[in-house]
């Protein structure tokens, strides 16, 4: 089911994202990917320790809390840590399938992630 949740960020919070991630410290999106997706997986991809990804990310997560729709249909037991990519001029992340499980839940434990978002 795809379901579209409009305004998780305000005008002024998307403004204030973009001139953050403008100057953020991008690497290869391909750390995050397993080895099927690292073949399909061509963008940039702000580190996941980094303190901007932390920062945004808690912003983010806190936004999801907060949106009764998007707890009314995930129902979130915990919301794993968002992944911030890039697309520039020849980018892309052909075909591939998510991976199931992730590191990086409280203490390191690894999450099930049975649902995945995209925040435009």
């Amino acid at each position: 089911m795809i379901l579209t949740i409009e305004n998780v960020l305000d005008v002024s919070a998307v403004a204030r994202f973009q001139a953050v991630l403008a100057d953020a410290p991008w690497g290869d999106g391909r750390v995050t990917a397993g080895y099927q997706s690292a073949l399909a997986k061509h963008n940039l991809q702000l580190p996941e320790q980094s303190e901007v990804a932390r920062a945004l990310g808690a912003e983010i997560a806190a936004a999801l809390e907060r949106n009764l729709l998007f707890q009314s249909a995930a129902l979130p037991a915990e919301i794993f840590p968002p992944l911030f990519n890039k697309y520039e001029g020849g980018h892309a992340f052909g075909a591939h399938v998510d991976s199931a499980i992730r590191p990086g839940g409280a203490g390191g434990k690894r999450i099930r992630t049975d649902l995945s978002c995209t925040l435009f």
